[in-house]
């Protein structure tokens, strides 16, 4: 795939995010206006009724700011992962709610476990560590980008704050760093220049050419045309002689 097949926008790039973000959104709604509340289909780690929540817990917030709080980071990301990595982005939301939630089931304390804050973990790790792996400039970019976004985001993988699953921020930092070490394939590769190349050879490169043993530019001056008897008087041009007869005028006295 051509490198401008991967940076290229299309609906796609904000309406699937943006649908992602409605459907929280109105799951949070539902529950408001229902006054039934999805908090048990949450991860609930090392049983057998706690598997569910490996898919459901995404979908569910214990209130407007847990929501809200997860909204933006998970819009923004969601839109730079689909026009970075659109061949694969399918790839890293889904794979990355399963593994992320699994891990958390093995891993998390005996309490549901339930917000999207682990899959925007698994954002942050892939986008930043994919940039780095990748090599490529613009994905580098994206990856300090996310970093002066994002960067503060790591304190939350410790058990700093009651009430806050680091269990999934934790799942969703090491399944992203995971992904950026699996998907290797379908991205944008760096461009490689002619001297990168492993047939490369100096001798015939004309650039190279140009330079001294030192690194010094050679001036190479045009070249003067010779210029002869035949070269001055130009061929197309006639001569015409002139002869001149000196008569010597008489005096009289």
């Amino acid at each position: 795939m051509k490198e401008h097949d991967h940076f290229k926008f299309s609906n796609g790039v904000i309406a699937y995010p943006l649908a992602f973000i409605l459907i929280l959104w109105y799951v949070f709604w539902f529950e408001v206006e229902t006054n039934i509340f999805f908090n048990k289909h949450g991860i609930y780690p090392r049983t057998l009724e706690g598997l569910q929540g490996i898919i459901f817990s995404p979908f569910i917030h214990s209130g407007i700011s847990h929501l809200y709080h997860n909204t933006i980071p998970l819009f923004v990301l969601s839109v730079a992962l689909f026009y970075f990595y659109r061949p694969i982005a399918w790839k890293v939301l889904g794979y990355g709610i399963l593994v992320s939630g699994f891990l958390t089931w093995c891993i998390g304390r005996p309490s549901y476990h339930i917000g999207a804050s682990g899959l925007i973990y698994v954002l942050v790790s892939f986008i930043f560590f994919k940039g780095v792996f990748a090599k490529h400039f613009r994905l580098i970019a994206l990856s300090l980008l996310v970093v002066f976004l994002y960067g503060s985001m790591i304190w939350y993988v410790l058990p700093m704050e009651e009430g806050i699953s680091w269990e999934g921020h934790l799942s969703g930092l090491l399944t992203g760093l995971f992904f950026a070490l699996v998907f290797k394939r379908e991205i944008a590769k760096p461009k490689k220049y002619a001297w990168e190349q492993p047939d490369y050879n100096e001798d015939d490169d004309d650039f190279l050419k140009q330079f001294d043993a030192d690194g010094n530019f050679i001036e190479h001056k045009p070249v003067e045309e010779e210029v002869t008897e035949e070269t001055q008087t130009p061929t197309n041009v006639s001569i015409t002689n002139y002869h001149y007869i000196f008569k010597e005028k008489k005096s009289i006295d």
